[in-house]
């Protein structure tokens, strides 16, 4: 990168939970180690510091790459709005699209992987939630890409809205038996294990005690690639990656 590359301000979420903030440093560090030469700083929306306005007010020319999975009011009201307020005249501040905007089918494949994926397993894809209908059809389409690429049914399932008695989370388990599922694994797509996160593992071990639970995405590969792309673009650099998020042939997966 050009020594007079922007700072790369990574913006998430927050969470009362210190796992959130510890996986949220480790990808701030992997993105750092990818990008030698560009300063690297994590900054958070809410619960959490710094706050990314704090961040803004004592960078220059800065790239803000917010870490979330898709585009709802967070990234189309909320930090548009911070950004205007905290940014200085003569500085550049840019926002990019969320993570979720690159393909990441394949790492939420890896992360079922290594959690012992079996081809009998029927998997159901768990996203926050938002009231943004955009935000969920996204987590719909990442659903149907893990579809494509494990070549099995793939059901959504939104930690913020499993419903009356958790009827949401015991349909979609009903819909995958019914395809002759043998076990239910939870691939959830979140950036870190938390509160939300949990609260399905709970619910699903009640209903599914055999049940498999990938871990988070945390700093995945493609979770790096995804963040220096979208400062390499908005920085004017070009694209970053080496293409790892498009192979699409999962790895790993264990016929048991």
């Amino acid at each position: 990168m050009p020594v007079d590359s922007p700072r790369l301000l990574l913006v998430a979420h927050g969470s009362r939970d210190p796992r959130f903030a510890a996986t949220a440093r480790r990808v701030t560090a992997s993105v750092a180690s990818a990008m030698p030469g560009v300063d690297v700083e994590l900054a958070y929306l809410d619960l959490n510091e710094p706050t990314i306005g704090e961040a803004i007010e004592r960078s220059g020319d800065c790239v803000v790459v917010p870490l979330l999975f898709a585009e709802g009011f967070h990234s189309k009201i909320d930090l548009p709005a911070i950004i205007a307020e905290h940014s200085l005249p003569g500085r550049r501040v840019v926002q990019t699209p969320v993570i979720g905007s690159h393909p990441l089918a394949r790492a939420l494949a890896d992360r079922l992987a290594e959690a012992g994926l079996c081809d009998g397993d029927g998997v159901l894809l768990c996203a926050v939630g938002s009231s943004d209908a955009g935000a969920d059809r996204h987590v719909r389409h990442r659903a149907i890409e893990l579809s494509t690429l494990l070549h099995r049914p793939v059901e959504v399932v939104f930690a913020t809205k499993l419903g009356s008695g958790e009827h949401e989370l015991l349909s979609a388990v009903r819909r995958l038996k019914a395809t002759g599922a043998r076990r239910i694994a939870l691939s959830p797509y979140f950036l870190s294990a938390g509160l939300l996160t949990e609260r399905v593992d709970t619910a699903l071990d009640r209903l599914c005690p055999d049940a498999l639970v990938a871990g988070p995405l945390g700093a995945h590969p493609d979770v790096v690639s995804a963040v220096t792309d979208l400062y390499a673009d908005a920085a004017g650099f070009g694209p970053a990656s080496d293409g790892r998020a498009d192979e699409l042939v999962p790895e790993g997966l264990r016929s048991c």
